[in-house]
């Protein structure tokens, strides 16, 4: 094993893309933000805060010792229940029929974004202890289906299934990549198609959304108004964009533009040049991510880079598919672009997990 410098191509990527963030934040945020808080800097100024502080919070990560966390996996993941169970207090923060946020001293917090870091680590944790073992069913494959079944009930609870559905994907791919039977795979695969079923037929508007995403042009003015924007917003920008600033879908025809819809911003304002640049960013941080995974000095930091970086690219990849019509709409949102301080923070403190891997390479799988 040897120690080297953090790995500078995911460290310059990943700022890159949140200072792309920042821009298209402002730029997708001020009407919003002139006409309903009164102050055309509001979101701005947040994402900023949080993008500093996400720095700092990064270069902890960075320099410290990544397997202290298979120590702590438990208690990170505790604490995670316990600002999930926040939601169901006086504390929780109702917002478009769901309570995903939680106020603490004025910030409203995501219990979803500290969900998903604390089951990657209590999953990765679980994983290099059973090694091999992970191929039986009821001493490795049963505990890591409660792992994944508990982690996705805290979330689906808020009710957020999209988020919860990301999360549970993740897992599975850690399992994957930790050997799991193929049969097994496929069976989990199988539940959690019939759960997803299940759950779309059990609330009427996740039907709606269905049949939304196989013709969104059906009811334009309705059901399909988000998607049929975002979608004029990308037709519209062209090869080189209309202009950074210069989106009209952002003057109130598509909700939130700075945070489920940003991609459809950037597509507007950038055009497709620079919806493939953004898109090629995710691509340098995930070919990263997976390096340094596969140069891991133990199995503990071979499954958690796995699982951080199948988080970043299973989101992402949600996203895009979403504003493109290529898959059910949902509001999640773009890793390191999108508005919100909990999701930025606690993707570049992963970002900062992942350098921190990168500094030890086992010789025999460089």
């Amino acid at each position: 094993m040897t120690k080297k410098a953090s790995d500078f191509t995911l460290m310059i990527s990943t700022i890159i893309l949140v200072f792309i963030g920042i821009i298209m934040v402002f730029s997708s945020s001020y009407p919003d933000a002139y006409y309903k808080m009164n102050n055309p800097y509001y979101f701005l100024k947040k994402q900023l805060i949080f993008a500093v502080l996400g720095l700092f919070v990064m270069i902890f990560f960075m320099n410290f010792k990544y397997n202290r966390l298979a120590k702590l996996s438990k208690l990170i993941f505790l604490g995670a229940i316990v600002l999930d169970a926040l939601l169901f207090t006086p504390l929780g923060v109702e917002s478009g029929g769901a309570t995903r946020w939680v106020r603490i001293f004025g910030n409203t917090i995501m219990p979803s974004d500290a969900i998903k870091f604390a089951a990657i680590v209590l999953m990765a944790t679980f994983l290099a202890k059973k090694k091999d073992g992970i191929r039986n069913f009821w001493n490795g494959l049963l505990p890591a289906l409660i792992i994944i079944g508990f982690s996705a009930a805290l979330i689906i609870i808020q009710p957020d299934l999209s988020t919860s559905a990301t999360l549970a994907v993740t897992l599975v791919a850690m399992l994957f990549i930790a050997g799991a039977k193929m049969s097994h795979l496929m069976g989990i695969g199988a539940i959690g198609i019939a759960g997803l079923g299940f759950a779309i037929a059990g609330e009427s508007y996740r039907l709606k959304r269905m049949m939304v995403f196989m013709d969104p042009f059906k009811d334009p003015t309705g059901a399909g108004w988000q998607v049929v924007q975002s979608l004029y917003a990308l037709g519209s920008g062209g090869l080189f964009g209309v202009g950074l600033g210069k989106s009209k879908q952002k003057f109130f025809y598509l909700s939130e533009p700075y945070n489920d819809f940003i991609f459809s911003i950037i597509g507007e304002e950038l055009g497709f040049v620079g919806s493939v640049i953004v898109i090629i960013l995710f691509l340098i941080i995930i070919w990263r991510g997976i390096k340094i995974a596969l140069t891991a000095k133990d199995l503990f930091g071979c499954y958690l880079a796995s699982g951080i970086t199948a988080l970043i690219a299973i989101q992402a990849l949600i996203h895009i598919g979403v504003v493109t019509s290529s898959l059910p709409p949902t509001g999640i949102p773009l890793p390191f672009v999108s508005a919100g301080g909990t999701s930025l923070v606690m993707f570049m403190a992963s970002v900062g997990i992942l350098l921190n891997i990168s500094r030890h390479v086992s010789l025999d799988r460089s």
